[in-house]
This record gives C-alpha cells, sequence and structure tokens, in this order.
C-alpha cells in the first residue's frame, strides 16, 4: 500500500511558483525546410521537397522555437534546470499533459517565414491525491509573422512527485469510439523513431531514450513515447485520410503513458458533417493513450 508523505509544495512554495504567473517571453525563429524533410521521413510520409511558402503542416511548429540550453544547464533528468521562464517545480516527473490550438485559416506559418512566438504563463495549480502532488503550468503561446497572428496554442505541463512502491495506477478506460473508427495504423515506437523525434524537438528528457533512468530512477517500466508525437502521429493520420482537409483548431488530452514495448494505434473518426473528426490514440490492450477532436475549416 502506497504511504503518505509530507507534501513537497507547501503554501509558501507554491504561492512563489505562482509569481511566475504573467511571466512571458519572446522568441524568433525562421521557419526553414530541413526539419520539414526531417520530419516527413521521420513519419514515414513520401512528401516532395517543400519550397518557400509551403504551409507547414499542423503542429510540425513543434520542431522551431527550440530550448538551447548549454550543456552545463542541464538538469539530471536531460531537460533544462528547472527556473528561468518556467518555475523552479521541485518535483522531479514533466510531462506534456495536453493542448488546444487554434490555426487561423488566411494566415498559415509557411516555409521560409520569420515567426515570433510570444510565450506567457497563465497560471500555475496544485493538486494533490491518490497518486502523489501534481502541479499544473498552463502556457499561451502565440505565433505571429509578417502577416500577424498566425496561431494560438495553450500547452498544458504536468509536474508529478516520483513513483512510489505501491502506488495505485490509474484506472485505465476504452476510447468513447471504441471500435468506430474509420481509419486506423498501427505504429512501432522503436528506439530510432523515439531518437529521431527527440533530436528533431531537440529534447533530451531521458525519458525517451535512457532505458536505466526512466525504469530505475522515473519508475517506468520501458522508455516513454512523446505526448507530442502521438498527438502529430493523430493529425498526421488525419491527412492521411483527408489530404485536402485544413485544420481550424485541435484540442488534445494525454490519458495514459506509452511505452515503446508494444505497437500502439491511431484511429480517427469524422463527423458525419465533415466539421470535426475525433482522435485517439490505443495502446496495445486497447485502452486509450490519447483523445483529441480537430475542427476543419
Amino acid at each position: 500500500m502506497a504511504t503518505m508523505t509530507e507534501p513537497t509544495i507547501d503554501n509558501a512554495l507554491l504561492a512563489h511558483l505562482q509569481t511566475w504567473q504573467g511571466q512571458s517571453e519572446t522568441l524568433n525563429d525562421t521557419l526553414t525546410a530541413t526539419p520539414v524533410v526531417a520530419m516527413s521521413a521521420t513519419l514515414d510520409r513520401d512528401d516532395p521537397v517543400p519550397a518557400l511558402g509551403t504551409a507547414v503542416p499542423p503542429l510540425w511548429h513543434w520542431m522551431y522555437f527550440l530550448p538551447h540550453a548549454r550543456q552545463s544547464e542541464i538538469g539530471p533528468d536531460g531537460h533544462p534546470k528547472r527556473g528561468g521562464f518556467l518555475p523552479p517545480v521541485p518535483l522531479p516527473r514533466r510531462m506534456w499533459a495536453g493542448g488546444r490550438l487554434r490555426w487561423e485559416a488566411a494566415n498559415p506559418l509557411q516555409v521560409g517565414q520569420q515567426v515570433q512566438r510570444q510565450s506567457t504563463i497563465q497560471s500555475v495549480k496544485h493538486k494533490a491525491g491518490r497518486s502523489g502532488e501534481l502541479l499544473f503550468v498552463l502556457v499561451e503561446h502565440q505565433y505571429r509573422n509578417a502577416q500577424g497572428l498566425a496561431l494560438t496554442e495553450e500547452h498544458d505541463i504536468v509536474y508529478r512527485s516520483a513513483a512510489q512502491p505501491g502506488e495505485p495506477a490509474p484506472a485505465p478506460q476504452k476510447p468513447p469510439l471504441d471500435g468506430q473508427a474509420s481509419w486506423s495504423r498501427t505504429i512501432v515506437p522503436d528506439d530510432v523513431l523515439l531518437f529521431r523525434y527527440s533530436a528533431l524537438t531537440f529534447n533530451g528528457h531521458r525519458i525517451h531514450y535512457d532505458r536505466k533512468y526512466v525504469t530505475e530512477v522515473e519508475g517506468y517500466p520501458g522508455l516513454i513515447v512523446h505526448g507530442p508525437l502521438i498527438a502529430t502521429l493523430l493529425l498526421d493520420l488525419l491527412r492521411r485520410s483527408l489530404p485536402g482537409a485544413q485544420v481550424a483548431n485541435f484540442d488534445f488530452r494525454a490519458v495514459r503513458p506509452t511505452f515503446d514495448l508494444h505497437p500502439f494505434s491511431v484511429h480517427g473518426k469524422p463527423s458525419p458533417d465533415g466539421k470535426t473528426v475525433e482522435l485517439w490514440a490505443q495502446d496495445h490492450e486497447g485502452w486509450l493513450t490519447m483523445q483529441g477532436t480537430a475542427g476543419l475549416f
């Protein structure tokens, strides 16, 4: 049975962490073609070589505005050390929990553009439950090119306490549309796929490539498939199934970790009016791991 421990984050520390609310940073980047070519290869797509003005596929903007912390600034988990723009949360496990994105129809992000991203911490919230402490950080990103706002994104980050012996696992759930998919695809999350996505997003988080670390320190059974990669594969399934569709918005949430130990699957079902598509991922046992809804222009 799991034992209750004193909270790592008391009221005073929470108040300190919440002083990060409202903090902003602005970064600039050029949407070059090479990452688009590399992501296409990683997702096993046969796309034409992108030219200037080619639209960046939905969620592929995550290959830009990457953190470039010096090696001496990297923490024990492979991420940059806590602090700076994000609050210095003292909980060891950090995960991408989900997000909400809205694209501007008349102003797509395109290869060759100079783009500015303004990021603002909207909220810092603490919760304690059966599985330990959780701290949620909500970050809003606004992407602007020469024509103005192109994309607004809300990014949910969750920090968790370390795994405890006997800690109860969250009850698994079946997808609401289980067995009703119009489209499905099986993904084999081998080490190479995880490495390539980590490299494309300059993500040094050791849970994605260091098996000794992820099993012995963070207590997981295998390497964890990146949440953003699964989200990207969901929209990639939509693009494969509806090549002419233009995504207007996408809301998604991670439900359960996916490990590299078995293949997993991604699924989609469009609404009867064709305006929305329900998307979800399942592990090898059929349990829901990510759920999302895409709206189309």
